[in-house]
């Protein structure tokens, strides 16, 4: 586990610069959560750690497999100096323990809800998992692991997340895109759904 997670922290290095700032949550039953922080430029990037140190299980499997199943961490990026997004730090920690704590598979295309705003202010009460690979690559490990992806999450207001249940994750990302939505703005409001 310990070795997963120092080369999961590397891979985030190297692909993010060195974090400026962690901090660690644990909940009663899970594993320590690490969240670290990256600036670059106007651009604030906060990313899990210990959430790749387990494969994520089938909650219906009679056993979870310690060994084999998909893993992964959480990316979220940002504008910096508009709202007070470190706060988004223990939220970010509940998404990632929600593996552990609620049995859940994270993969591209999910909706994740904290039930409450992502950060003082926020529009946001949940995020949509994007597709891996753009940011940081996929960090390959030893077989049988399976590799550990760098899952992005896209912030939704509860109106879009809404939408998403009823028209899916790819109709929702062309509203944005056809928006020309500024999905770093942690201030933004909803986009058009008409």
């Amino acid at each position: 586990m310990a070795d997963v997670l120092a080369l999961v922290e590397a891979r985030l290095r190297s692909a993010l610069g060195d974090p400026d700032a962690r901090a660690a949550v644990t909940f009663l039953g899970t594993d320590r959560i690490e969240v670290l922080r990256f600036v670059d430029g106007d651009i604030v990037r906060y990313a899990t750690l210990g959430m790749s140190a387990a494969p994520m299980a089938d909650p219906t499997a009679p056993l979870a497999d310690q060994v084999r199943g998909p893993r992964a961490e959480l990316v979220l990026s940002v504008r910096t100096g508009v709202a007070d997004t470190d706060k988004a730090l223990r939220p970010l920690a509940v998404l990632a323990a929600s593996p552990q704590v609620e049995g859940l598979i994270v993969a591209p295309g999910a909706s994740l809800d904290v039930g409450e705003p992502l950060w003082p202010g926020a529009q946001f009460t949940s995020v949509l998992v994007a597709e891996p690979g753009g940011l940081v690559e996929d960090l390959d490990l030893d077989e049988p692991m399976e590799p550990v992806q760098f899952l992005p999450l896209l912030p939704m207001t509860p109106n879009e997340a809404a939408w998403k249940r009823v028209h899916g994750a790819a109709a929702l990302q062309e509203k944005w895109l056809a928006g020309g939505t500024d999905l770093r703005d942690p201030l933004r409001r909803s986009v058009s759904l008409d």
